[in-house]
């Protein structure tokens, strides 16, 4: 039976020949993500050569150029790789998680949690503080899902064990009382403040800095090493928990670890950008169809396919409606749900052979 019918079947292969496919498939990724990212730092407005850009960057570049690049497209092409590499590296971890092919980041609650805390800085906050409480948007969002992904762990957890079906339940129940208050707040929005959620709700990354950058590649960077842990624990967990526990495997730690870090990646990257959808779930699925489910290899080209695919999302959203800016979820949504249903039906084919 071919391996993308069961998606989370463990291929064999020899260490040699996994490390070989491991390394050529990143370096292809990474060189792919370094043209996705001269593309973004040199189109817009003012095109400014490829030629141009390394010199800027070497710090030989024209007045111009350096202003243009440092000040505005550097940060937005940075912030821009590291929330996509931060949405598709959670995307890849939930499913690996919850071993279902179709799970993403928000099935932790953050998206619900930040769009309530978005809604309520936006309405409540600039009622009672005037514009300026629009500057805590992105502490209040992150602190937002973040506190309800705490609350659906707290609820999941019984005895010290954790219950990823129960997690999956209570997320559904918590994110729909979330879009009950969300919407009573939309109802005493005024017609301002309700254009602006709904820039947010679409995402955007007009405005990134380079102190947003830095958060979203910090907390990028500082997961980097818990990364093969994950990979070992979520194959292991492939097999069944009862089956990844007797192998050693401490399950409820490795559970933990999967959730508190797709919270926070993805609690910092909904805060700065705004709700992106599709790139958790279609990046690790296409990369499960081509190179295999091994986690080893899986996590590492999900946070470069990711980056990738969102800068040039990110690119285009500025380039098709100049010198107006498409919001980027709207770019995702058209790219990731025609690809995936596209998936859907392959995957259908397979399995009535």
């Amino acid at each position: 039976m071919s391996a993308d019918v069961i998606p989370f079947r463990l291929a064999i292969r020899h260490p040699a020949h996994q490390l070989k496919l491991k390394l050529v498939g990143l370096l292809c990724l990474s060189v792919l993500l370094a043209a996705a990212s001269a593309l973004s730092i040199s189109r817009g407005a003012v095109l400014i050569p490829v030629a141009d850009v390394i010199q800027s960057v070497l710090g030989h570049g024209t007045q111009r150029s350096d202003l243009i690049i440092w000040t505005i497209r550097l940060p937005r092409t940075l912030m821009a790789g590291g929330v996509g590499a931060s949405l598709a590296l959670c995307g890849a971890v939930m499913q690996g998680l919850f071993r279902n092919p179709l799970a993403d980041p928000g099935l932790t609650g953050v998206s619900s949690g930040a769009a309530f805390a978005a809604v309520a800085t936006i309405v409540l906050g600039q009622n009672a503080f005037g514009m300026a409480a629009t500057n805590w948007l992105p502490v209040t969002a992150f602190t937002g899902g973040l506190a309800v992904t705490l609350l659906l762990y707290a609820i999941a957890t019984r005895g010290g064990r954790t219950s990823v079906t129960t997690m999956l339940l209570a997320g559904i129940a918590i994110g729909a009382v979330a879009a009950a208050a969300t919407g009573l707040l939309i109802f005493m929005a005024s017609e301002q403040q309700l254009r602006e959620f709904t820039f947010w709700t679409l995402g955007s990354l007009a405005g990134a800095t380079w102190h947003k950058s830095f958060i979203v590649f910090v907390l990028l960077a500082i997961s980097i090493p818990l990364w093969p842990y994950l990979a070992r624990g979520l194959d292991k967990l492939a097999l069944g928990e009862a089956d990844a526990s007797f192998s050693g495997l401490r399950v409820e730690h490795t559970k933990a670890i999967a959730i508190i870090l797709t919270a926070l990646l993805t609690g910092v990257a909904v805060s700065v950008s705004g709700m992106i959808g599709f790139v958790g779930l279609v990046v690790p699925h296409i990369l499960r169809l081509t190179i295999g489910p091994s986690h080893g290899l899986m996590l590492p080209a999900s946070a470069l396919l990711g980056a990738t695919l969102l800068i040039l999302a990110d690119t285009f959203a500025r380039l098709a409606a100049a010198p107006a800016e498409l919001p980027i979820g709207i770019i995702t949504a058209c790219l990731g749900g025609p690809l995936f249903l596209w998936m859907l039906l392959r995957d259908r084919r397979l399995m009535s052979i």
